[in-house]
C-alpha cells in the first residue's frame, strides 16, 4: 500500500537520500529491525549504543514510508485526554503514559545532540483549545487532572488566548511549555547514516520481508529476493504495515491530510510559534517550520484505501485552509504543497510495545496515534532494555497484555 501521496514537505525540503543497498546474499546477525522510519532509526540507535549487533531492512528507500509524511509534533499529551484515559486504563497507568511521553521529548533531544544529527528539533509551547463551548468542561477537567499529577499545564481563557497568540477560538485552552517539533525524515536518515559510519550498521533497502520463520533459538527472515537472514530476534518497527506479522488486528487505519504554506513574514506569525490542536475528533493541528511556513493537518477519514484517500485531497485542502483562516484571519495563507497519508490508531490512544504473548523473540515497536515519535522513543528504550535482561515499569502500560482487558 502507498503510505502517502502528494508532495510531503520534508522530502522536498531535504531531497531524497540516495541510498540503494538491497540484500543480495544470505546474512546473519543477532537482531533484525524491520523499518527504516523514525521508529526503526531510534530503535537502532538504542541497540547500537548498547553494543547489540543488528541490521535494518526496508522494502523502500530509507524513511520514505510514514515518516516522510509526518507533521512531527512532539507532545506529552496523547490523543485520548488524561482524564478520559484514566477511566479506560486506570489513573496510575494513564499518568505513567503521560509522564513517559513528557520524558521522551527530552530523550529525543539528547539523542540528536549526542549524535550531532541536525533534525530541526525546536522547543515550542503547545496549546490545546476547546473546539466548542460544550468542550470547555472537558478542558477544565483535563486541567484539574494534569495539575493533580504535577504535569506542566496552564489554563488560558478565550480572551487571553486571543491576546497572547492572535488566535480566535470558541473557548478556553490548555498551554504547556514542554513540547517540541522536529523533522522526522532528517532525524531518521541522519541517525541511520550516523550508525552506518560509526558502528558499521548494515541497512538493507528495497528488501521486502516475505516471511519470518521461527526456528529454535531465533528466526529466519526470508526476503522477497529469496535471501535469508538468520537472527536471534526480530523487531518490527513498520507502523501499520506490521499487521502482517501480528496474529490479529489491533489497530484502526485512518487517512489524514496536511498542507504547508508559502513562507510567511515572521512578524505575521503568532507569538512563540506554539503548536496548536483542539478537542474536536478528528482534530485540527497546526505548527510552523524553520523557514516560516505553516503546516496545517487534520480532516482524518476512517478509511485507508489509497485511491479513495487521494481523491479527496483537493477538497480537504480547501477545508483545512478555511479552518486556518477562521482561527487566524489576519495571517496571509496560501498552500504551496499538500499531501495525504495513512496512519494507525488504537482505542486507548496508546502504542503497542513488546512481544506478543507466547512469542518471546519477536518484538513490536508500534507507535500508533498522534504521538508516534514520542512513543517510538519509549519503545526503543523498553525493547533495548528487555534484550539486555532488564525490566522497564512502562512495559505494563504499553504491552500487549491489555488487548483483552481494555478492548484495544
Amino acid at each position: 500500500m502507498d503510505l502517502h501521496s502528494g508532495l510531503p514537505y520534508w522530502v522536498i525540503k531535504n531531497s531524497l537520500l540516495d541510498y540503494f543497498h538491497p540484500l543480495k546474499d544470505d546474512f546473519s546477525t543477532d537482531i533484525v529491525v524491520i523499518g527504516t522510519g523514525i521508529t526503526g532509526a531510534l530503535m537502532v540507535h538504542e541497540l547500537c549504543n548498547a553494543g547489540l549487533k543488528c541490521c535494518v531492512i526496508d522494502k523502500r528507500s530509507i524513511a520514505t514510508g510514514s515518516s516522510a509524511a509526518s507533521t512531527a509534533l512532539l507532545q506529552y499529551e496523547i490523543d485520548v485526554p488524561l482524564c478520559r484515559m484514566a477511566e479506560m486504563i486506570g489513573e496510575d497507568n494513564a499518568v505513567t503514559a503521560y509522564r513517559a511521553c513528557l520524558q521522551s521529548i527530552s530523550d529525543i533531544e539528547k539523542v540528536l545532540e549526542s549524535t550531532g544529527v541536525e533534525a530541526g528539533f525546536e522547543r515550542v509551547p503547545s496549546l490545546f483549545y476547546a473546539s466548542t463551548q460544550k468542550d470547555v468542561k472537558l478542558v477544565k477537567e483535563e486541567y484539574e487532572m494534569r495539575k493533580k499529577h504535577h504535569l506542566p499545564v496552564s489554563l488560558l481563557g478565550k480572551e487571553e488566548i486571543k491576546e497572547r497568540y492572535k488566535l480566535q477560538v470558541p473557548g478556553c485552552g490548555l498551554l504547556n511549555e514542554e513540547s517540541a517539533q522536529i523533522d522526522a525524515y532528517r532525524a531518521a536518515t541522519g541517525l541511520l547514516l550516523y550508525h552506518i559510519k560509526k558502528d558499521g550498521l548494515e541497512v538493507f533497502t528495497h528488501t521486502g520481508v516475505k516471511e519470518c520463520v521461527e526456528k529454535r533459538g531465533g528466526y529466519v527472515v526470508e526476503t522477497d529476493g529469496g535471501y535469508k537472514i538468520k537472527c536471534k530476534y526480530v523487531i518490527v518497527a513498520a507502523g501499520f504495515e506490521a499487521g502482517k506479522f501480528l496474529p490479529r488486528e489491533i489497530m484502526d487505519l485512518t487517512s489524514t491530510y496536511a498542507l504547508v504554506s508559502h513562507p510567511v513574514d515572521p512578524g505575521e506569525l503568532w507569538p512563540e510559534h506554539c503548536l496548536i490542536w483542539e478537542t474536536a475528533d478528528p482534530y485540527l493541528y497546526i505548527r510552523t517550520t524553520g523557514g516560516n511556513r505553516i503546516i496545517v493537518g487534520g480532516e482524518d477519514e476512517e478509511f485507508c484505501e489509497p485511491e479513495r484517500r487521494d481523491a479527496l485531497l483537493r477538497k480537504k485542502i480547501r477545508i483545512l485552509e478555511k479552518k486556518f483562516r477562521k482561527l487566524f484571519p489576519d495571517i496571509p495563507f496560501k498552500t504551496e504543497m499538500a499531501w495525504c497519508g495513512t496512519f494507525s490508531t488504537t482505542k486507548d490512544g496508546l502504542p503497542f510495545i513488546g512481544t506478543w504473548p507466547g512469542k518471546k523473540r519477536m518484538f513490536f515497536d508500534l507507535g500508533y496515534g498522534g504521538n508516534g515519535i514520542t512513543f517510538s522513543m519509549i519503545g526503543a528504550q523498553i525493547i533495548c532494555k528487555k534484550l539486555q535482561g532488564l525490566e522497564d515499569e512502562r512495559s505494563k502500560v504499553f504491552g500487549y497484555e491489555r488487548i483483552e482487558k481494555y478492548g484495544s
